[in-house]
């Protein structure tokens, strides 16, 4: 038997979670489920992408992932899909996270069969979900497609002197995660004295972790998937600077001489 996780919108103060596993029980007693969050801003499509590319890689491969956020998916006819990628299986809704998270086709992907339910993720996700975990082929669950709803990765531009990035997750304390990589500051940047610029703030240094700058101060570094963050050390810097999802982040090289 597999590992399945779970990652929705529903949040914390209802019942939903706690019907999803009612229905993993019934399903398949002894399951090992993971909760990844189940406190993924409502609809928000991008912020589940992030959040799950960010810890899906650290999974056995072989783990099943589902995905109840906008679980009508796109559109009026809702679609249901499970895709093959990196190894791992997921189990979402045809909304486009699924292009975001690949940023490009999957291995394998089908459609699920159409069901009308009020809970698509408990009736229609986790059943095909729990078979998966039992060793069902993707192609037992249904036929196999090639078109699915895509929504467009932001992308960084790079510049022989500059890079321009979005923010593309706030997290819990307010830290600002960016597209812009470290392998993209590197080819760029040359080794180059720099300066990253957002809202208000110019930083000039890269530090290990957010506590090495002095408490009220403007940070920036690489997290464990090597991407830019910022953040004000002991401070929620999405409000002190009026910053949130989208907002523009660039890296300013020194002008060759």
């Amino acid at each position: 038997m597999g590992l399945l996780t779970l990652l929705t919108d529903f949040g914390y103060r209802d019942h939903y979670v706690a019907a999803l596993r009612a229905r993993l029980w019934a399903l398949a007693p002894g399951l090992p489920v993971v909760d990844i969050t189940h406190g993924i801003e409502p609809f928000n499509v991008p912020h589940a992408a992030h959040v799950l590319g960010a810890v899906f890689r650290d999974f056995p491969a072989g783990t099943v992932h589902v995905v109840g956020v906008c679980d009508h998916g796109s559109g009026p006819t809702p679609a249901w899909q499970a895709a093959l990628f990196q190894g791992h299986y997921f189990v979402l809704a045809d909304n486009g996270l699924l292009a975001l998270l690949c940023d490009g086709p999957p291995e394998q992907l089908v459609a699920l069969p159409a069901a009308s339910s009020p809970s698509p993720t408990r009736d229609v996700l986790l059943p095909a979900a729990v078979a998966l975990t039992q060793g069902a082929a993707l192609t037992d669950l249904g036929p196999e497609i090639a078109d699915y709803h895509r929504i467009n990765n932001f992308q960084v531009r790079m510049q022989d002197n500059r890079l321009t990035g979005h923010v593309v997750h706030v997290d819990h304390y307010g830290n600002l995660v960016t597209n812009i990589s470290r392998a993209a500051v590197e080819v760029v940047g040359r080794e180059r004295p720099f300066t990253v610029h957002f809202g208000r703030q110019i930083v000039r240094e890269f530090q290990p972790h957010f506590s090495a700058a002095v408490p009220g101060e403007a940070v920036t570094v690489f997290n464990s998937q090597n991407y830019l963050c910022l953040g004000i050390c002991e401070g929620n810097a999405a409000e002190l600077l009026g910053l949130h999802f989208d907002s523009q982040v660039d890296v300013r090289f020194s002008v060759d001489s």
